[in-house]
């Protein structure tokens, strides 16, 4: 029986197909205003996302500290089922860092944007200079590089193409198109991601940034255009407005376009939160996917049909192993009632619903909130 109900109005635009996930959680996510997460709890995670079923775990730039040097090398060394990449600049000390560490696979990132480039004062040429050599190095080195055009959706397209040929010709494995203030629209994503396609030769991946909200909307339309593997952190977690959230990407591609990827989706709940305590920020509580009142109703409207879960849901809370649950407070109505009486085995004649529905329905308003079960038990006893 599918878990997911949402009609035949997306078969026409159905993609198909397998993408790859590349989590940049203890990376990217970790530059979300003060979080800081130490050796120990970054191979915790890491063990998190190999159980998820994440194909690629960015296990940090181990020239930034101490710490992230001695987490890079812990997640190495842990024998988990993903892939392991770094992250390093184009320069020789970070390159020689990943040598030293015996990474593997490893993005290699520099700014191509004029506006990156005029404010670091470094010319084109020069940098696309250090880019080739960069790419040389890794390859040399035996190290399966990708390389990351920093703000890529905004640099002029004669040196994007240039910059992008000359790294695979130098040694990349694969590219990627990087949106790195998430400026670009899912439309000028398509169109980027399949230009790099058909102009590199290799497996080109998107990496996106949430700023305009769009980014799970980019993410898809990355796939769409042939992007072999997505980028993404736990809760979308990141700079400014965080990243793409890979659980979102996941679920909306297998969901509304029948692309599949190897994200155990019935786990993302229980990182999420691991991932939250961890780092010790909270969500919105209607996040997508992840938040807690995904499958909470409060209304009575929908508690009438509660009975019947694809008449008042998207998709089952069995695929995401999420509890679902009738909640009792002012919006609630006499099948409100009527389920959470029976939900708590408390006996409650039909003809005393409503009365008890009205004071369920003051005391809610008197909290400005919830009513515990409880305050329920003592408005029925």
């Amino acid at each position: 029986m599918s878990l997911i109900w949402t009609g035949a109005l997306n078969d026409q635009y159905a993609i198909g197909g397998q993408v790859g996930l590349y989590d940049t959680t203890l990376r990217d996510g970790e530059q979300t205003v003060g979080v800081v997460l130490d050796p120990d709890q970054k191979l915790e995670i890491a063990r998190l996302l190999d159980g998820l079923g994440v194909d690629r775990i960015e296990a940090g730039f181990p020239r930034v500290s101490d710490d992230d040097w001695q987490a890079v090398a812990q997640i190495a060394a842990a024998g988990l089922n993903a892939e392991i990449w770094g992250f390093s600049r184009a320069v020789p000390a970070d390159l020689e860092a990943l040598v030293e560490l015996g990474v593997r696979y490893s993005v290699i990132e520099s700014p191509i944007s004029d506006l990156k480039l005029d404010a670091i004062g470094v010319p084109r040429e020069k940098m696309l200079e250090r880019i080739t050599n960069a790419m040389r190095f890794a390859a040399e080195n035996g190290i399966h590089a990708a390389f990351f055009g920093v703000d890529s959706t905004r640099a002029q397209p004669d040196f994007y193409d240039r910059v992008y040929a000359a790294a695979v010709e130098a040694g990349a494995k694969e590219v990627v198109v990087v949106d790195t203030l998430g400026i670009a629209s899912p439309e000028a994503v398509a169109d980027l991601v399949a230009r790099t396609v058909k102009l590199v030769g290799v497996p080109v991946h998107f990496h996106g940034h949430n700023d305009f909200g769009v980014a799970t909307a980019s993410a898809v339309a990355a796939v769409r255009a042939g992007a072999t593997y997505v980028h993404g952190t736990i809760n979308g977690m990141g700079e400014r407005a965080g990243n793409a959230n890979l659980g979102e990407v996941a679920l909306a591609l297998r969901a509304l376009y029948g692309v599949q990827s190897n994200l155990k989706l019935e786990r993302i709940r229980e990182v999420s939160a691991r991932v939250r305590e961890l780092s010790g920020y909270a969500l919105e509580p209607w996040k997508p996917v992840t938040g807690e009142t995904l499958y909470r109703r409060e209304s009575g409207a929908v508690a009438s049909q509660f009975h019947d879960p694809p008449s008042i849901e998207p998709y089952s809370s069995k695929l995401v192993a999420a509890e679902r649950s009738i909640v009792l407070g002012k919006k609630s109505g006499l099948d409100s009632i009527r389920i959470k009486a029976e939900e708590l085995g408390l006996v409650l004649a039909e003809e005393r619903r409503a009365e008890v529905l009205a004071a369920v329905k003051q005391l809610g308003m008197e909290k400005r909130g919830l009513v515990t079960d409880e305050e329920f038990r003592r408005i029925v006893g």
